[in-house]
């Protein structure tokens, strides 16, 4: 048996070329949030584990079942490795009073923690992007975010992601729709199967959104929560709805979309695709009025979603994009003591001037460090030898066609080389269009 560790189960390393896409998407994403005014803020990956028990619900699968809790060895604290970002971010707010000013626009990125079973599209530490409004109380800023999502998906070319909103409405509203849906699913209780009769009475709500297919006729039969919506939820909803038809974004209503927490009202919303599989949801979000002041703040409107970056990575590569590793504008080859110092002083001189050099280390002979510069993609091979060394000069070999020059290497000074590199790789159109 090998004694090589490995990584934790669900828990992925990102190896240098998915890295490199995951950077190229991290960076769109950051330029799109901007653009809408969101604020970055950063949280602890491990927080006090009443936070989330009080935020998300105690009844909730996250808590029961799935965060990676402990207690601290050295003062007995229980502590957890957080599951989701809201409940964070909003005591991140609170503690730092940070409403005083007004309301705020933030969002974070990073991984989270759910001890679940691995999955294509799941896996326990996972990646995403949540959003977070809070001190508006309007359906503007709930349209708002919908309609942020729409862009993001057309700023990566992603398609076949479609819209389901829906809207929970209010507490009291959910308490008269919670009492008539617990006496449906009794009168019934012989089609529920074992996950829906423990939810029966501790978070019956959670039973409409079942997989399984021997339950869907049942939930279809359901009370709508919808159907029990007061003047000002159903004003609210409409008012979304209004400002989505206004921007030409289609939904559908879907009343069985509930989310799996707690702290949601009013409007919900998912993005779902049926391109990865079972894992179709790739961001979802809605309205939380109730957790500012159930974290102990002064009630405050929020909204919020949070985006699943593997997923969204995964139909960013269906819909055929993959990132190539950019090559360096020069390779820089050395043989000799006194060439090595030299070449350190030549590659550092050339990115003071910005270009990417691909300094060789590790030895070798010319020729394996020829072959090493031309696998690297590299325009020109730099080479630095005794030569010229003692002439403060570097050789210029081209290794790649499409060059219009009269000889294949060329000796430059050092003094000249960074401008007489900037000719070679980045030539200049003369007035007429030609090079």
């Amino acid at each position: 048996m090998s004694d090589l560790l490995q990584a934790v189960r669900g828990m992925n390393d990102i190896l240098p070329a998915d890295a490199e896409l995951w950077e190229q998407f991290e960076e769109a994403v950051r330029d799109w949030l901007r653009a809408y005014g969101y604020r970055p803020i950063r949280m602890p990956l491990l927080e006090p584990t009443p936070l989330f028990s009080r935020a998300i619900g105690e009844v909730t699968d996250i808590v029961e079942k799935e965060m990676y809790s402990f207690e601290d060895a050295l003062n007995g604290e229980k502590l957890t490795l957080r599951p989701e970002g809201t409940a964070s971010c909003v005591r991140a707010v609170l503690q730092h009073n940070m409403l005083y000013e007004g309301p705020k626009r933030l969002w974070y990125m990073g991984p989270m923690f759910r001890h679940e079973r691995p999955q294509k599209g799941r896996y326990r530490q996972f990646h995403q992007v949540g959003v977070e409004a809070l001190g508006f109380a309007g359906p503007d800023v709930d349209a708002e975010q919908i309609a942020m999502c729409a862009r993001l998906w057309d700023d990566l070319g992603l398609t076949g992601i479609r819209l389901e909103i829906n809207s929970l409405g209010q507490a009291e509203e959910r308490s008269r729709h919670r009492t008539d849906l617990i006496a449906y699913l009794e009168q019934r209780s012989e089609q529920l199967d074992a996950e829906a009769q423990r939810r029966l009475h501790s978070n019956p709500l959670r039973i409409m959104d079942t997989k399984n297919p021997a339950m869907q006729a049942l939930v279809e039969g359901a009370p709508k929560l919808l159907d029990y919506l007061g003047d000002e939820s159903l004003k609210h909803f409409e008012g979304v709805q209004q400002i989505l038809k206004d921007l030409c974004i289609p939904c559908s209503i879907n009343p069985r979309l509930v989310r799996g927490l707690d702290y949601y009202n009013l409007t919900v919303f998912e993005w779902v695709t049926d391109k990865l599989g079972a894992q179709g949801t790739v961001c979802a979000g809605g309205r939380y009025d109730g957790l500012v002041a159930q974290l102990g703040g002064k009630p405050a409107p929020a909204c919020g979603f949070a985006m699943g970056i593997e997923r969204l990575l995964a139909l960013w590569q269906e819909e055929g994009h993959n990132y190539e590793t950019p090559a360096p504008d020069a390779y820089l080859v050395h043989q000799g003591e006194a060439a090595g110092r030299f070449a350190f002083r030549v590659a550092e001189s050339l990115r003071d001037a910005g270009f990417a050099i691909h300094l060789h280390c590790g030895g070798g002979s010319f020729k394996s460090q020829m072959k090493k510069a031309d696998a690297s993609g590299a325009q020109v091979a730099l080479i630095v030898g005794d030569d010229e060394t003692a002439a403060n000069a570097v050789s210029v070999k081209l290794l790649r066609a499409g060059f219009d020059q009269p000889a294949a290497q060329t000796k430059v000074s050092l003094d000249d080389l960074a401008e007489h590199l900037g000719e070679l790789l980045f030539p200049m159109e003369d007035d007429d269009g030609s090079l």
